[in-house]
């Protein structure tokens, strides 16, 4: 593991942590390799069921390393941008929900590394956007895809043009956050979540985010099939009979994962 991402497992829910405070957490090439090692462990780790993904002291993520960046050649630029785009992806279809506690600034790679995730809790102090246009440049990790998905294609070409960083309530009203609270209840909250999402179904949870991620982007009959085709597979699993059976005996389920 990078020494700049940590990876914590505690009761079936995982914090992987960005350290690198003294760049503001920014995406290096040790970063994109620590987030990439950190979960393909937590998918081979079969206890979790739920991921928060944060940034150490007062930024989530401040964005790439721009005096790295600033040396690329155009080929350099384009293997930057496919194993950004490589390595989001992994996040983004980890079969487990990924809740982002941003913390504070989420810029250019930061909004991008969010973006990945399924639920995105802010701190009140937490600014977003993507500002590469600033840098003569235009977002490589995902950012035009998944900003236009998140909040409508005007809504995001507005942020993309301008480069216009937004504070926490601008991002609530945009779609950007789900939540925003107080600095202090951010992962306290963000664990709220986790542990709720930790006690249900972890195969049905799974299919839900499959659905959703799969089906939604396409005609709707392709996310109607999809979704018939996975409601049909959790009847071959033991934790749809005890779902079922705990609510016919009123009795908390006991979820296995089989």
């Amino acid at each position: 593991m990078s020494d700049h991402v940590k990876l914590d497992i505690h009761d079936g829910i995982g914090i992987v942590t960005i350290d690198r405070q003294e760049a503001l957490n920014a995406l290096d090439d040790a970063i994109l390799a620590g987030l990439e090692e950190a979960f393909l462990a937590l998918g081979r780790d079969p206890s979790v069921r739920a991921v928060i993904l944060t940034g150490a002291g007062k930024a989530f993520v401040a964005g790439a390393d721009i005096k790295a960046m600033a040396r690329f050649t155009p080929v350099e630029a384009k293997a930057f941008a496919q194993r950004g785009q490589r390595i989001f992806t992994l996040i983004e279809d980890y079969p487990h929900p990924v809740i982002a506690a941003v913390n504070g600034y989420a810029l250019g790679g930061g909004c991008e590394l969010a973006m990945t995730c399924d639920i995105r809790i802010a701190s009140d102090r937490a600014k977003a956007g993507q500002p590469e246009v600033n840098l003569g440049v235009l977002p490589g990790f995902g950012g035009t895809q998944r900003l236009a998905r998140i909040m409508g294609r005007s809504a995001a070409k507005h942020l993309l043009f301008t480069g216009e960083v937004v504070g926490a309530a601008r991002g609530l009203e945009l779609g950007l956050f789900n939540e925003v609270v107080a600095p202090e209840a951010l992962m306290g909250r963000c664990m709220e979540i986790a542990a709720v999402i930790a006690s249900k179904a972890p195969l049905a949870v799974s299919g839900v985010k499959r659905a959703v991620n799969e089906g939604t982007d396409g005609p709707l009959a392709h996310g109607l099939a999809l979704e018939a085709e996975l409601f049909s597979r959790a009847f071959a699993t033991l934790d749809q009979k005890e779902g079922m059976q705990a609510f016919i005996d009123k009795r908390p389920a006991r979820f296995l994962g089989q």
